[in-house]
């Protein structure tokens, strides 16, 4: 077989690495940030009904429109949110993939504020689009200003804001949102994934939109609507955006299938949505726990947990596989994440950290 480097590669690729989180076959999978729980069996039950009842006309194409799920998310969301507003595709990777075919590629440059979501910049140099790594503050913190400052400086056509962010859990204030959006004449994009897990009194940029065409706020079912094996992700935003991303997307790009799922789990987001708060209650215990071990977890929105404080992040993440427990090495140095899973998860994790600890500091058992 020809080795990569043979291939008439774009030069612009050469050298670069795949997305690659580690999926191994181990007890304990907390890497990913995947919802731990399964679908409740009457939800299970509904979707394999809505599925049945797309099999026989699945010789036709799907509705290119996906009219009917766009009013489902619309209403989900609320803000007064219309159909016209909403987008959706396979996974808000497409949909992120989407936005940088219409508003970026050759010639044009996206900002984001590292570390943040790594598919940012995978998928903004996927289309061509240059990428600028912009900068937080010292405790993973974005200030209005800063953030300013940065997208003046740069002048992009899209900019990338996370809220909670990945992999630190922050979520963002408004003043930031606004600030950025004030600073450019391009698109900013709010990637709010994490959203149904905030803290309560966390805001929405979904509040923002009103007056601001160029704002886009992105969301996902993979994680609090526990879809992540379906691939629904969406957006809202103003219906010239969404006007604009029919020039770019596939024809009939979501599936009869993805659509009859997406739209029977939307009928059933209440019932979803109550593993939430649980996720969110081992959250919080993670990050006492780790602290009472002594490391450092940042304060989190979202379904997992940053932590520093660690001597070898590597050997610790090492240590802990050994002990049939997967968390993400993220590339910040003496840091590891950890999603936040089930209780029984949870215990597993913090007893395989604990044992890992006291043999890397010598202390006895």
């Amino acid at each position: 077989m020809s080795p990569l480097d043979d291939l008439p590669l774009r030069e612009d690729l050469r050298g670069r690495t795949p997305y690659g989180a580690p999926q191994l076959d181990v007890p304990v999978r907390l890497n990913t940030n995947e919802s731990s729980y399964e679908l409740p069996e009457d939800v299970a039950l509904a979707v394999v009904e809505a599925l049945a009842g797309q099999v026989r006309t699945l010789n036709r194409y799907p509705d290119r429109e996906f009219t009917a799920l766009r009013g489902d998310l619309a209403a989900y969301l609320g803000h007064g949110l219309t159909a016209d507003q909403m987008w959706a595709g396979n996974g808000s990777n497409e949909v992120l993939q989407h936005l940088l075919q219409a508003f970026g590629g050759p010639g044009r440059t996206a900002l984001g504020f590292t570390p943040s979501y790594s598919m940012h910049p995978i998928i903004s140099r996927g289309t061509g689009t240059a990428w600028v790594d912009g900068q937080r503050e010292g405790d993973f913190d974005l200030d209005a200003e800063h953030v300013a400052a940065q997208v003046r400086a740069v002048d992009p056509d899209v900019v990338f804001l996370c809220s909670p962010n990945n992999p630190t859990g922050t979520a963002l204030h408004l003043d930031v949102v606004e600030a950025a959006y004030a600073a450019t004449s391009g698109v900013l994009v709010v990637d709010e994934a994490y959203a149904e897990y905030a803290r309560p009194g966390t805001p929405s940029a979904l509040t923002l939109l009103p007056g601001r065409p160029r704002l886009v706020v992105t969301r996902t079912m993979s994680k609090a609507f526990a879809l992540a094996g379906a691939r629904v992700g969406y957006l809202a935003a103003d219906p010239a955006v969404t006007d604009a991303l029919r020039l770019v997307r596939l024809p009939y790009h979501l599936s009869s299938l993805t659509q009859a799922a997406a739209r029977a789990a939307l009928a059933r987001a209440d019932t979803l949505l109550a593993s939430v708060e649980a996720t969110k209650t081992q959250r919080d215990r993670i990050v006492g726990a780790v602290a009472d071990l002594g490391l450092h977890p940042v304060p989190s929105d979202a379904n997992f947990v940053l932590f520093g404080g660690l001597d070898d992040e590597r050997a610790t993440w090492q240590a802990l596989l050994d002990r049939g427990v997967l968390v993400r090495d993220v590339g910040i140095r003496h840091h590891l994440r950890v999603t936040a899973g089930t209780p029984e998860e949870t215990t597993a994790f913090l007893d395989a950290l604990a044992a890992a600890l006291t043999d890397q500091r010598g202390e006895p058992r």
